[in-house]
């Protein structure tokens, strides 16, 4: 400050001058001024050069108006998406678990571990089911040696029982004809005749009851029958105590990955409880919520570019090739499925992905800041231009809405700026754009 005011001192003339032409140009004044008079109160006015300059910028600054943030009107290709995140997942999961109760012995598999269709998941103690299962198989084996005891054993010795029975029933019908002739003669009495007819009788139901006993050994009889269902029926618990023994091992239906396990070694589970779930290998889709509102805007194979939230710059394509027919009440969303049908290495099933799906597209498109329209929803959404200085009030007619753009249709020309709808400013009002903006 003191080598400043040295300096000022030690040249008074060239000072003098210079301020003296300052004044001249400021006020306007080709009058000659006393120079005396400046002398005198050089130092009054050279502190009230500051104030005039700041005076003379608050004018300015209030003749132009307020800065304002500018967005121009372009044109270019225009791509409307609809933008949703969801998660990925398989047309279908398998939950796998128990169809008995048991505890486990072994879990050989790992979560995420990928499996073919009949590994084995999970195995149960089966040493109760194996020993029921080894006494339906002897059940089998008594029930086909009646069987065969009936072929063996019992058909012969009924047909044996008939001829005896029916050598009987002669000898009984010979000695009654005799006795008939002998009581004609007059040689016995009626008792005798009797005790042979009663005797013949007895003769005949003896060779009928063996006949009988034969018809029901032979293969179209009931014994034969009743012996044949005897070994079905084993052969069914056996069938039933096999399958209720090899619950124990339970094994992949289809080839997947394991995404899910809820079981440990020495777990009891029951029957119905879900032990792992399985994502079968096959397609993959991604599952996503879209806002009802965009509900007319979406139709089967609309293409679409999605990405990972764990990989954001590794995009890949989707196809739209389900819409739910529903809305979901509480959240006011629509259901949506698009395959993917080369996907990623790197895609795992739920993972959060952000979808992207094309529902128009405009070439060469006029297109103006979302940000800039007002009451962009209404019958009448319109914008402030900048035109000489001043906001305007335009009209315009807007066609499609995407990533913070709308088309404009009518209302405004390429390379016209318009002021953010975010500025409180009115119609006809003074304003400047930002030198940023421009």
């Amino acid at each position: 400050m003191h080598g400043g005011l040295t300096c000022v001192m030690r040249q008074p003339d060239a000072f003098e001058e210079n301020l003296s032409g300052l004044l001249l140009d400021i006020g306007g004044n080709n009058k000659m001024i006393d120079r005396s008079l400046i002398l005198k109160n050089r130092w009054k006015l050279l502190a009230a050069l500051p104030a005039a300059i700041i005076i003379g910028a608050l004018l300015l600054h209030w003749w132009q108006g307020p800065q304002v943030p500018t967005e121009r009107v372009v044109r270019r290709d225009f791509v409307q998406t609809v933008v949703a995140s969801g998660h990925v997942e398989t047309p279908h999961r398998v939950d796998v678990g128990s169809q008995i109760t048991g505890t486990v012995a072994r879990v050989p598999v790992a979560e995420g571990q990928s499996v073919r269709s009949g590994d084995l998941l999970v195995e149960l103690m089966s040493a109760e089911l194996r020993a029921t299962q080894r006494q339906a198989e002897v059940a089998v084996d008594q029930a086909k040696a009646r069987l065969r005891q009936l072929h063996e054993v019992q058909a012969p010795v009924a047909e044996q029982s008939l001829r005896q029975a029916r050598a009987n029933l002669d000898n009984a019908r010979a000695t009654l004809r005799r006795n008939q002739d002998l009581f004609d003669k007059g040689f016995i009495g009626e008792a005798a005749l009797e005790d042979s007819r009663k005797a013949a009788e007895l003769a005949d139901a003896q060779s009928r009851s063996a006949q009988k006993q034969l018809d029901s050994a032979a293969p179209s009889g009931s014994d034969h029958a009743l012996a044949l269902a005897a070994v079905a029926e084993a052969e069914a618990n056996a069938q039933a105590a096999r399958a209720r023994a090899s619950y124990t091992a339970i094994r992949a239906p289809v080839d997947g990955t394991l995404i899910g396990r809820n079981v440990e070694v020495g777990d009891v589970v029951q029957a119905g409880k879900v032990l792992m779930t399985l994502s079968p290998s096959g397609r993959t889709q991604l599952v996503v919520d879209i806002d009802e509102k965009n509900l007319h805007l979406l139709l089967l194979g609309q293409k679409a570019l999605a990405s990972a939230d764990a990989y954001p710059q590794l995009r890949f394509s989707a196809e739209l090739v389900y819409i739910n027919p529903g809305v979901n009440a509480q959240t006011g969303a629509v259901q949506v499925k698009l395959d993917v049908p080369e996907p990623p290495t790197t895609l795992r099933q739920d993972m959060t992905v952000s979808v992207d799906i094309e529902v128009a597209r405009r070439p060469q498109a006029l297109l103006v800041a979302s940000s800039a329209v007002h009451d962009a929803d209404s019958a009448a959404p319109w914008v402030l231009s900048l035109e000489d200085g001043r906001a305007v009030r335009r009209a315009v007619r807007l066609g499609l809405h995407s990533g913070g753009f709308a088309e404009v249709l009518e209302g405004l020309r390429e390379g016209e700026w318009v002021i953010s709808a975010a500025s409180a400013i009115e119609p006809g009002a003074r304003v400047h754009a930002q030198a940023a903006a421009r």
